[in-house]
């Protein structure tokens, strides 16, 4: 899993509440389990006028020209601003996987669905909690300055507007060292490698009958 130190990043705005996991990833593009290609058909029933398939050549699709995301001022966006209740519905990683391969690295939002929540840390995309009023704020304010950016330093726990503004959020301890040090379950897993293999050595010696 990637890292999450300090981020600068451009922002896009959805401004739009209440958006599930259906709209961010629709049903049909769930029937591989890696965590990769999923991008492309990111918010695809919005980002295009036709019906998407999986594997269908993204050249040939009919890009939604009023879609946030089709608007050459936010490509390469890596910072998306939301209104409350983010990736709410169905419980689904590939909402997550399909921000992440996407390019956005943070979601901002005053709320976010519960198991949404907590895949992001998992996948190492950071959810950012922050008032309805800052949302607001902010949002208006990426609409009206093209090149909008923000920086989230995760270590400090805030986001610094242009203009040095310094927005604190909460973030569980746990959490956020997993992600400062890039580490997944299995990550964290592997980190205590050695004292599995001691403990594995010690009881084959105790009771060696059951390993064989």
């Amino acid at each position: 899993m990637k890292s999450f130190t300090v981020l600068d990043g451009l922002v896009a705005p959805m401004d739009r509440a209440n958006v599930d996991t259906d709209a961010i990833i629709p049903k049909q593009f769930l029937k591989s389990i890696k965590r990769s290609g999923f991008g492309v058909n990111l918010f695809d029933s919005w980002r295009y006028l036709d019906p998407g398939e999986p594997g269908q050549a993204i050249d040939s699709r009919q890009p939604n020209p009023e879609f946030i995301l089709n608007q050459p001022r936010y490509a390469g966006a890596q910072i998306l601003l939301a209104r409350e209740n983010f990736g709410c519905g169905s419980s689904r990683e590939h909402a997550v996987w399909a921000l992440d391969d996407y390019g956005f690295r943070s979601v901002i939002s005053s709320s976010f669905a519960d198991i949404f929540f907590n895949n992001s840390f998992k996948s190492g995309l950071l959810p950012v909690v922050l008032s309805k009023d800052i949302v607001a704020r902010l949002i208006a304010a990426c609409e009206q300055n093209e090149g909008y950016r923000l920086t989230i330093d995760l270590a400090k726990q805030v986001v610094i507007t242009p203009d040095n503004e310094q927005i604190t959020f909460e973030v569980d301890e746990f959490r956020k060292h997993c992600l400062l040090e890039g580490l997944d379950d299995i990550g964290l897993t592997l980190a205590h490698a050695d004292e599995i293999r001691h403990y594995e050595e010690r009881r084959r010696s105790e009771v060696p009958w059951q390993f064989n």
